[in-house]
C-alpha cells in the first residue's frame, strides 16, 4: 500500500516534467529544421506509432460522422496548435513563455465551454482569467516589441488547442485515445507536408539535432506520456496532474535554463508566476447544468482542468488525446 502511494505521488510531477520537456526538444528541432517540416515529421512518425498500437490492442476506430468530428478536432488540436506554437518558438519567442501561453488552455475553454457546454464559471475562476490573462501580458511585452508575429502565433496556437478540446468534449467524448489520436494525426501530418512545402524550404541543417529532438518529441512526449497518462488513469492519480499543471512554464524555463542555457527577464519571469497562479485558479472544478434542470442535481464537470487537451483525460479511458 505505501508503495504504491508513493507510485501514485510520482507519477503526476514525472508526467509534468516530460510534458515541459516538450517546449525545449521543440526548440533544439526548430534550430536544426524548419518548424512546419518538424511538426510534420512528428505527426506522421507519431500517427504509425499509434495505429500500429491501436491494431495490436484491438482498438475501436472512429467511423461515419464520429470520423469526421475526430478530423475536425484533430485539425484543431494538433495541426494548429502545434504548428502554430512550432512557429512562434522558431521565431524566437521563449519555451517557457509558449508554455505560458498554452497553459491559459483551461482559461479559455472554460470560457467557450460556459455557453456552449453549458457549464458555470465560478467567482474564484474569473479571478484565475484576470491573473493568469495580466501574467501573460507582461511575459510577451518584450517579446511582442520584437517580433509580434511570434505572440500572434503563440496565441493561434493557444485558440486551436482550446476550441478543438472544447469541440472534442462536445462531438467525440467517447473517442478511443489511441485510434482516435492516431486518425488525428494522420489527418494533420497532410496539412503540414503541403504547408512546409509551400511556405518553408524543407531541409535539415542539422540531422543529429533534429534526429534527437524528433525521437524524443515522439517516443516522449506523442507516445510515452500518452501511455503514462493512462497509468495514471488506471491507478486513479491522473486528477493530481491537474492541479500541478499551473508549474508546467515555469518547469520549461528551469528545463530551457539547464538545457539550453537560456534565461528569461524579469518581467518574463514575473508574467510566469502570475500566470501561474491565474491558471490553477481558473483550474478549480466547474459545475454543469443539466438541460432543463436547475439548481439541484449538477453534475461534475472538468473542462477548467489545466492538462493539456492534447492528453487531458475525463473520467473514462475512451477519452482522447
Amino acid at each position: 500500500m505505501v508503495r504504491s502511494q508513493r507510485v501514485d505521488a510520482v507519477l503526476p510531477p514525472v508526467f509534468v516534467l516530460l510534458w515541459s520537456s516538450a517546449f525545449v526538444a521543440a526548440v533544439i528541432g526548430v534550430g536544426a529544421a524548419p518548424p512546419l517540416l518538424l511538426t510534420f515529421a512528428r505527426f506522421t512518425l507519431a500517427g504509425v506509432l499509434l495505429a500500429a498500437l491501436a491494431l495490436v490492442t484491438g482498438a475501436r476506430w472512429p467511423r461515419g460522422r464520429q470520423l469526421g468530428h475526430v478530423a475536425v478536432s484533430g485539425l484543431l488540436i494538433q495541426a494548429v496548435n502545434f504548428g502554430a506554437a512550432y512557429l512562434a518558438i522558431a521565431d524566437g519567442l521563449p519555451g517557457g513563455v509558449v508554455a505560458l501561453v498554452q497553459g491559459l488552455n483551461p482559461v479559455l475553454i472554460a470560457l467557450l465551454a460556459a455557453p456552449l457546454l453549458r457549464e458555470r464559471i465560478r467567482p474564484l475562476q474569473w479571478w484565475g482569467f484576470g491573473i493568469g490573462g495580466v501574467g501573460v501580458l507582461l511575459a510577451v511585452l518584450d517579446q511582442w516589441k520584437a517580433s509580434a508575429g511570434s505572440v500572434v502565433c503563440a496565441v493561434v496556437g493557444l485558440v486551436g488547442l482550446s476550441a478543438g478540446t472544447v469541440y472534442q468534449k462536445r462531438y467525440v467524448r467517447d473517442m478511443n485515445v489511441l485510434s482516435g489520436t492516431a486518425v488525428q494525426f494522420g489527418v494533420s501530418a497532410p496539412v503540414l507536408g503541403v504547408a512546409t512545402l509551400l511556405l518553408e524550404r524543407p531541409a535539415v541543417a542539422d540531422w543529429p539535432a533534429f534526429g534527437a529532438a524528433l525521437a524524443w518529441i515522439v517516443l516522449v512526449n506523442s507516445v510515452g506520456t500518452f501511455v503514462l497518462l493512462n497509468v495514471m488513469l488506471r491507478r486513479g492519480a491522473a486528477n493530481r496532474v491537474g492541479s500541478m499543471f499551473f508549474l508546467t512554464p515555469a518547469v520549461t524555463a528551469v528545463l530551457s535554463w539547464l538545457v539550453l542555457g537560456a534565461t528569461l527577464s524579469t518581467l518574463e519571469l514575473v508574467g510566469l508566476a502570475l500566470g501561474g497562479v491565474g491558471v490553477l485558479l481558473a483550474a478549480v472544478p466547474i459545475r454543469a447544468r443539466e438541460p432543463g434542470v436547475s439548481g439541484a442535481g449538477p453534475r461534475a464537470a472538468r473542462c477548467g482542468s489545466s492538462l493539456p487537451a492534447a492528453t487531458a483525460p475525463s473520467a473514462s479511458p475512451r477519452r482522447a488525446s
